[in-house]
Parts: C-alpha cells; sequence; structure tokens
C-alpha cells in the first residue's frame, strides 16, 4: 500500500533523517517535505481549492513539529481546523517532538486536528502503527 507522509520540521537535520528512516521501512512511501509551517499550510489551502483531479500528492499522514518560528505545531493545526475540504479529511496528523512538556503531550490529546503526539526519534513501531490507522481507515470507507 503507498502511503503519502508530509513531513514539517524547522531543522532540516531532522527532516532528512526522518525522510531517510521512512523510505528505508515503507516501501511504497512518498514523502514531501516543509522547513516552514506556514508553507505547509499554504499547499495543503491550494490543495482545498482544486478537485481530486487537480493534483497529485494527498498526504496521508503529516508528521508535525511543535516548536517552530512563524507557525509553531499548535497553530498550524488551528489553520489545518480551519480549512474546509473534502480533500483533507482523512489526513492524520501526528506531533513529532523532542518536548517532554507534559503540556504539549495534553494540548496535542485534546486537539481535534492531532491524532498522535510522538516523541523523537521516530521509530519502525510508530511507523508501523501509524500506516496501520491509516490501512484502517481506508477499509473503514
Amino acid at each position: 500500500m503507498r502511503v503519502n507522509f508530509m513531513l514539517v520540521d524547522d531543522n532540516e537535520i531532522d527532516l532528512f533523517v526522518n525522510q531517510k528512516y521512512i523510505e528505508k521501512i515503507v516501501e511504497d512511501a512518498e514523502i514531501i517535505t516543509f522547513i516552514r509551517a506556514k508553507k505547509a499550510i499554504e499547499y495543503l489551502e491550494s490543495m482545498g481549492q482544486r478537485s481530486n483531479a487537480d493534483f497529485k500528492f494527498i498526504p496521508d499522514i503529516i508528521l508535525l513539529d511543535i516548536n517552530m518560528p512563524e507557525m509553531n505545531g499548535f497553530e498550524f493545526l488551528d489553520e489545518f481546523s480551519g480549512l474546509d475540504s473534502e480533500v483533507l479529511r482523512d489526513i492524520r496528523i501526528y506531533l513529532l517532538s523532542s518536548s517532554t512538556n507534559i503540556k504539549d503531550v495534553m494540548d496535542a490529546d485534546r486537539h481535534k486536528a492531532c491524532s498522535g503526539f510522538i516523541t523523537k526519534p521516530l521509530t519502525g513501531e510508530r511507523v508501523q502503527q501509524m500506516i496501520n490507522d491509516v490501512s484502517t481507515k481506508i477499509v473503514q470507507k
């Protein structure tokens, strides 16, 4: 099963490492990366303004850092929640952060657009769990 990932992190090294790790674990992964959350939101907004046939890459999973300049992960989630598009409805967003702040974890759990909180580093078990969640959702349709 092909799985599309969007990685959003202001740390280019983390982006590179996570991309390579996912490519190693997921045989048929397509990955797009953004170092600025605002650009990622703009990309998603543009998807919502077009029909399904107009774009080639719809993420199944978004891995989102919390602490970023310009727009942090929670601001991204708020902006994403305001997007009104059938195309974006099934995207699963996971906060992927080095934060150990319990408030961040609790805020992530409470946010309707967030599917979970993952503490860095990314593990194969967590990647597989995300893929299983996406697969289950596709089967339920």
